[in-house]
């Protein structure tokens, strides 16, 4: 069918393409810079939203919630605060979606960045519950919201800066690189946590030690807003807003997104939903699994997580640069599979204690996740037009997050709770799994499509109607 076609197309076949960017090594002129910028705002983000949750299984179950009852009781209540922002997230994405596509990535990015770090600083500045009683949790839950809520915008801003400028033919490769800086943030929060551990006692740790993880976030907000000022829009984003505004049209509202791409946002949706499961499955219940059960070191599971973490980083883009030569489809696909298989071994790898084994199951498991992570920027770029698609790919990805990532860790504790088995937790993820492997075979391959041929295509669909606000 024709239709296909043009998303076949390389870029370099539009005489508009060769005009944005010299190419120079396979990759526009200015693309490392706009990378670079990208993945430090996202470490930024990424660092203070996950302090955040390895705080929730940490300290806010005593700091916050001491009298939840057991300890687990305590940690299912800082899990629910967690999941608050993860609530927040699709609003977020909706609003900062529609800001986006009208107005700019590059001023979105700025706005959301400062949202989220005065968020987490002013966390580390809440009493606890024995100083103010219920507003303690309260506030809690206030300031989570706000930090879920500049997040939505954060993560379809970043990855569509890079996946914009990038070459048809490494878009995968390229975009999956502020994909590789959450584990990064995620491993600055890890490795701050494992120094004030390590370095005071156990109630100093708990009564005012873990704030100043908080705190610094003040610091590196400053240098993740600097270095996002100097980043340029996507030339093909330009071009659009151009368009639109010479042919007097807006972007696509969530409605029009909803009645014209529904196939395509729920597609994101299934795609994102084991993979978010199983990341916090792995780097917020593992905690939980350890030192409940086993009542594992702390300094040493965050040793392990930290480990864990560089191995990730390193991972993604080669993930990402797979994507790119074998395809979209085959690469998700094989993650969604071999996530499936991740607690049947994990588990029994936790049960032995040994060091060496739990560094390796968690590991395993975040290289399992980044083969279906890596991708996702690329395929969710090349489902959704540049008029639409931030916030096609923000309500994809942030709405999911409600029933997958922010209830995993709950869901996981409570069937722990219920049956002391972490049998029933593998069984859960395997129906994800399932939801997820079933999705990437309904996708249409992708790999070296053109945006570009995306737009057209919505031309041709939508007519003059694709320019309609809601």
């Amino acid at each position: 069918m024709s239709v296909n076609n043009p998303l076949r197309t390389p870029s370099r076949e539009h005489p508009a393409a060769s005009t944005a960017a010299t190419v120079r090594g396979g990759a526009p002129a200015g693309l490392k810079k706009v990378v670079a910028a990208s993945m430090v705002g996202t470490v930024v983000e990424w660092y203070e939203f996950f302090l955040y949750a390895t705080a929730a299984s940490l300290v806010f179950g005593v700091v916050f919630f001491p009298n939840a009852g057991s300890r687990l009781d305590g940690i299912i209540a800082a899990f629910l605060t967690y999941a608050v922002g993860f609530v927040a997230r699709p609003l977020g994405g909706i609003v900062f979606g529609q800001i986006g596509d009208r107005l700019g990535r590059k001023h979105t990015l700025q706005v959301t960045i400062v949202l989220i770090g005065a968020a987490t600083f002013l966390i580390g500045c809440l009493p606890g519950f024995d100083g103010i009683g219920y507003w303690a949790p309260a506030l809690l839950v206030a300031l989570r919201f706000i930090q879920g809520f500049a997040l939505g915008g954060e993560w379809g801003g970043a990855v569509l800066l890079v996946a914009e400028q990038s070459p048809d033919r490494s878009r995968g490769f390229w975009s999956s690189w502020p994909q590789a800086a959450v584990p990064v943030g995620n491993a600055v929060a890890t490795l701050v946590l494992l120094i004030l551990s390590a370095t005071l006692p156990d109630d100093q740790f708990l009564g005012w030690g873990w704030r100043i993880a908080f705190w610094l976030s003040a610091v590196i907000v400053l240098v993740g807003y600097y270095i996002r000022t100097h980043v340029s829009e996507a030339p093909i984003f330009v071009e659009a807003r151009a368009k639109a505004e010479e042919e007097k049209k807006r972007s696509y509202g969530v409605v029009e997104l909803l009645r014209r791409y529904p196939g395509s946002v729920l597609r994101a949706m299934g795609l994102r939903f084991a993979e978010n499961i199983l990341y916090y499955l792995i780097v917020s219940f593992s905690i939980v699994y350890l030192v409940t059960v086993h009542e594992y070191d702390t300094s040493q599971l965050l040793l392990a997580l930290l480990i864990a973490h560089a191995v990730h980083f390193a991972v993604i883009p080669l993930a990402g640069r797979l994507s790119d030569r074998i395809g979209r489809k085959p690469v998700y696909f094989a993650g969604a599979v071999l996530g499936a298989s991740w607690a049947f071994f994990a588990f029994p790898m936790f049960d032995t204690m040994n060091p060496v084994l739990i560094v390796l199951a968690v590991t395993i498991g975040l290289c399992f996740h980044a083969l279906m992570y890596a991708g996702q920027p690329a395929i969710m770029a090349e489902m959704f037009p540049t008029r639409t698609r931030y916030s096609g790919v923000s309500l994809g990805y942030q709405v999911t997050s409600i029933v997958a990532g922010s209830l995993a860790p709950i869901i996981a504790t409570a069937l722990l709770q219920r049956f002391e088995s972490w049998l029933p937790i593998a069984l859960y993820l395997v129906g994800a799994c399932v939801v997820t492997a079933v999705t990437v075979l309904t996708l249409r391959e992708t790999r070296g499509s053109s945006l570009r041929a995306v737009d057209a295509r919505d031309e041709e669909r939508f007519g003059a109607r694709a320019g309609t606000a809601a």
